[in-house]
């Protein structure tokens, strides 16, 4: 696929965004009819979801459901919503190989909430692909960089 490093941030920067104004059906329809979201085990980035406890591992259909639940009052844990600010950086391309783009970019996410504010950090690894003339997520997997989920204590929000 013949894409520029600017178009790919150009495309970060509207999903970072979209998460950060709420917009989660938008951001859902970000993802490519198979694409997955995926928070693997802190320290074990390599792990296989199949064989370890994922935060978060999402087929498309899942995906989308997270994001119409989190769009709901009875989202407890996010309503009111979260105010968040996706920073992204560092953007590079890894791969380029029968279609498919392999990214990979910094990013912190500030998390405001009940007057408390929570850090994330990390790197997201992307696949991206072109589908019907659109870039879209073939796969994000978000590598925190934690040492623990304290004191956040959980993942409500899409990072």
């Amino acid at each position: 696929m013949n894409i520029t490093r600017q178009e790919i941030e150009d495309f970060l920067y509207l999903e970072a965004d979209l998460l950060d104004n709420f917009k989660m059906k938008e951001w859902a329809a970000l993802f490519a009819e198979n694409g997955t979201y995926e928070v693997p085990p802190l320290g074990d980035p390599d792990a296989d979801f199949k064989n370890s406890l994922y935060i978060i591992h999402d087929d498309r259909h899942r995906l989308e459901q997270r994001a119409l639940r989190l769009l709901k009052k009875e989202a407890h844990v996010e309503y009111p919503h979260s105010k968040t600010v996706h920073n992204v950086s560092n953007v590079r391309i890894v791969g380029n190989e029968e279609g498919v783009v392999s990214v990979k970019a910094n990013f912190v996410t500030f998390r405001a909430k009940r007057d408390h504010l929570d850090n994330y950090v990390g790197v997201n690894e992307y696949k991206l692909v072109q589908e019907n003339g659109e870039l879209k997520i073939l796969s994000k997997k978000v590598i925190l960089k934690l040492e623990a989920l304290r004191p956040q204590g959980k993942v409500s929000i899409i990072l």
